[in-house]
């Protein structure tokens, strides 16, 4: 018989958190195609969500410095 070690930790899968800070969301959100293919040609197919990110941060900013 094999003996194979003994790990005591689980073994993570899939992305690793955004933020160690703070809790993530998943949001699903509608957009045309047509802006979906704007942000892609731009970025690439695993950069939309970074980019929508990064947009939605910028605008917050820009809306909280008028109130």
């Amino acid at each position: 018989m094999t003996n194979f070690p003994v790990v005591d930790t689980k073994a993570r899968m899939g992305r690793p958190p955004l933020s160690k800070k703070s809790e993530t969301v998943k949001t699903t959100i509608r957009m045309t195609g047509e802006i979906r293919d704007r942000i892609t040609a731009v970025t690439d197919e695993n950069g939309i969500a970074e980019f929508i990110r990064e947009a939605i941060e910028r605008e917050l900013k820009r809306r909280e410095k008028r109130s």
